[in-house]
């Protein structure tokens, strides 16, 4: 009787979560969508509103894990030809209860929560923001702009971000507020950028391949040696090369352009092909590939602040217990963690997985030791005592150490803001000279400065209780000041700046005028395809916020609906 065939088991496939969330886990993976899932998201929502629901929707989507939104107001006729979460039962009921019940269709693993009060009724109790992760703030905000400067201030002192946005009309704007310190450790750098292939500091494992596979290079077969790894030919011919050279690497370009020349003059051309792949991919990276490692500028910055201080603040402190132990080890090794990553080559398959696997190791070893530095440090921290920090995000920072970004946060700048204050005067006069450039888009976040102000002046009624022409004056006055104040700030730095500043500043307001037009004839209206546009914008940002990867915007972005074109400033 014949041996019956036993059918393999088969495959595990994607889960279902994995299915619904295939596209965004190859952009952000398993953590990002884990940080995501764990996100309460905060919408402060004013106006209209449409804007909010637009960002609120496209986060729902990939999946946030909960969303909150407060809105005062009852739905009317007019939300119901912009607002696209509202249906005609949905007239004479609460804005953010009905906008809530649909968006969660959107997506079922969501959770939201509608709360119909006013934003000032709201933050009445001082802890009602600790349960959220991230706030949306939209405008305008009218007589609530001291609001916005309490809720910023709160995400200030814990390091909560803040989006403050708005949208009337064909402009719209939003501005981040990140805390102090804030670390984006997967910044997806160009793949070919994070290649470390160690050549001037091979180990022991790596030299022993390299021996093994090139010990008698010119005997070999011309298919084998067409094969030979082009980082094994490196470390070879750098051997050689050390030997007439007083044991040092070819350092400048001159020497460097010898060293390929004299690889090239290794290959076999007496082939089909007139020469080797192999070989030619050798003489390509010694540019690129033969440099001693050097610390990149933001991460010597994190070094220089992985104190104890930084620790003592409570501030990311898992960030700062792992840049304390990556910075013991580069002292001790004059090198960073070894990424791990090989790039393609021309190889045979055994060899090119016997390279990885020595890399992989390398890496492996490099991030055992940082773990270690990082178990030491937690045994005398209290602030990560009760919870160790995840092998997974100490990894994380090794393979992205060079490429890791420490971003300093600033308050959000609103109409109320003390413009003398020390912190603000950098970026008020180099704001400045931006309004100078009669390209520059800045014109627009002025203008919408200059709304807020005006909504938040005791004795100025609601614009739509005056004719245009007023409200355009009104307008025009409070920009007036807003650049009269960034001219102060830009005499503070430099005291030459202020002998044109009559006429600069009239050419400046010339051109913030036709924003301001526009938004008098908006009438405190948003536009749905100008709101949708934005929260998608705004929505991205908040994404590479929460899961930490990517870097966000620094800080305020703008958009010209009639150009279609946007810009980034930081003021």
């Amino acid at each position: 009787m014949a041996k019956r065939e036993i059918t393999p088991p088969l495959l595990q496939g994607p889960t279902a979560k994995e299915k619904k969330y295939d596209r965004q886990l190859r952009l952000w993976a398993a953590s990002g969508q884990e940080a995501l899932e764990n996100a309460h998201v905060l919408l402060l929502n004013s106006g209209p509103g449409v804007v909010g629901v637009e960002i609120l929707k496209n986060l729902i989507l990939p999946g946030v894990g909960s969303f909150t939104i407060v809105d005062e107001t009852d739905v009317v006729e007019e939300d119901l030809g912009i607002n696209f979460f509202l249906t005609d039962n949905s007239l004479g009921r609460s804005r953010a209860s009905e906008t809530c019940k649909y968006l969660m269709e959107l997506n079922p693993d969501v959770n939201g929560h509608p709360i119909q009060h006013s934003i000032q009724q709201f933050l009445l109790d001082p802890n009602v923001l600790e349960k959220y992760s991230l706030i949306l703030f939209v405008a305008p905000s009218g007589h609530s702009t001291n609001s916005l400067d309490t809720v910023s201030t709160y995400c200030a002192g814990k390091g909560i971000p803040l989006f403050y946005i708005h949208s009337l009309g064909l402009y719209s704007h939003f501005s981040l507020q990140l805390p102090d310190s804030f670390p984006i450790i997967d910044t997806h750098p160009d793949p070919a950028s994070t290649q470390d292939l160690r050549l001037l500091q091979p180990w022991p494992e790596l030299k022993d391949c390299m021996e093994s596979k090139t010990r008698d290079l010119d005997s070999l077969s011309d298919h084998d040696h067409g094969h030979v790894p082009y980082l094994l030919l490196l470390l070879r011919f750098l051997e050689d090369w050390k030997q007439s050279h007083n044991g040092e690497p070819p350092t400048n370009y001159k020497d460097k352009k010898e060293f390929k020349s004299f690889i090239a003059s290794r290959a076999r051309t007496n082939n089909p092909e007139g020469g080797e792949e192999n070989f030619d991919e050798a003489a390509a990276a010694v540019l690129k590939s033969l440099n001693k490692p050097s610390l990149p500028s933001g991460l010597r910055e994190i070094f220089d602040g992985a104190s104890s201080s930084q620790l003592a603040s409570g501030k990311t402190p898992n960030f700062w217990l792992i840049a304390q132990a990556i910075k013991e080890f580069h002292t001790k090794h004059d090198s960073l963690p070894l990424p791990g990553a090989l790039p393609d080559m021309k190889a045979q398959s055994k060899d090119y997985i016997q390279l990885q696997n020595i890399y992989k190791a390398k890496a492996r070893q490099d991030i055992d030791e940082v773990t270690a530095a990082v178990r030491r440090r937690e045994k005398v921290n209290p602030i990560t005592q009760t919870a160790p920090i995840d092998r997974k995000e100490i990894e994380a920072f090794c393979k992205g150490a060079a490429f890791v970004k420490l971003i300093r946060g600033n308050p959000v700048l609103t109409s109320t803001s003390n413009h003398g204050d020390t912190s603000s005067v950098p970026r008020l006069a180099s704001s400045y000279q931006s309004l100078k450039d009669e390209d520059s888009l800045l014109p627009i976040y002025i203008a919408f400065l200059a709304h807020d102000a005006m909504l938040q002046d005791d004795n100025q009624a609601p614009p739509d209780e005056h004719n245009d022409e007023t409200t355009l004056k009104s307008l025009q006055q409070h920009t007036q000041t807003i650049i009269s104040n960034f001219a102060a700030a830009a005499a503070t730095i430099n005291k030459d700046a202020d002998t044109d500043t009559p006429q600069v500043q009239a050419d400046m307001a010339s051109r913030v005028k036709p924003v301001l037009e526009e938004l008098v004839r908006a009438d405190g209206a948003e536009l749905h395809n100008i709101s949708a546009l934005t929260g998608g914008m705004v929505a991205q940002e908040v994404i590479k916020v929460v899961t930490k990867q990517y870097v966000p915007v620094d800080n305020t972005c703008v958009f010209d609906g009639i150009a279609s074109k946007s810009a980034v400033f930081r003021v």
